[in-house]
């Protein structure tokens, strides 16, 4: 089984997983929204919109807000910093494997090109 390593990561992946709690990020960045106009926005109900919104404040990506009978969100301050250092991290860790095959093809190329002119 595979263990948690870092879970504020696995967390904020997984809260990221999902198209819509992504589309209530891209929205908060615009600036703060009630959960009625989320669920609204995204044509869901206010439940669904509680749950989707309860996932991203356990990440730690949204903070709520309740003023009188209107909850507000916004964009935590977590930042994604984290998230976009091991993205980066394993680009790298692919870029080169990647061009370690580029490598061993373009070897297996040149000993073909040398094989047929011979």
């Amino acid at each position: 089984m595979v263990q948690c390593l870092d879970p504020p990561l696995d967390l904020a992946f997984a809260a990221l997983a999902d198209a819509t709690r992504r589309g209530i990020i891209d929205r908060l960045g615009r600036g703060h929204a009630s959960i009625t106009s989320l669920a609204d926005t995204f044509q869901m109900t206010l439940t669904g919109m509680k749950k989707h919104i309860q996932v991203l404040e356990r990440a730690g990506l949204v903070v709520t807000q309740k003023v009188g009978r209107v909850r507000t969100c916004g964009l935590g301050k977590r930042g994604l910093e984290a998230e976009a250092e091991w993205i980066e991290t394993h680009r790298k860790l692919f870029e080169a494997r990647f061009e370690a095959l580029d490598d061993i093809i373009s070897e297996i190329e040149q000993e073909r090109s040398n094989d047929s002119a011979s």
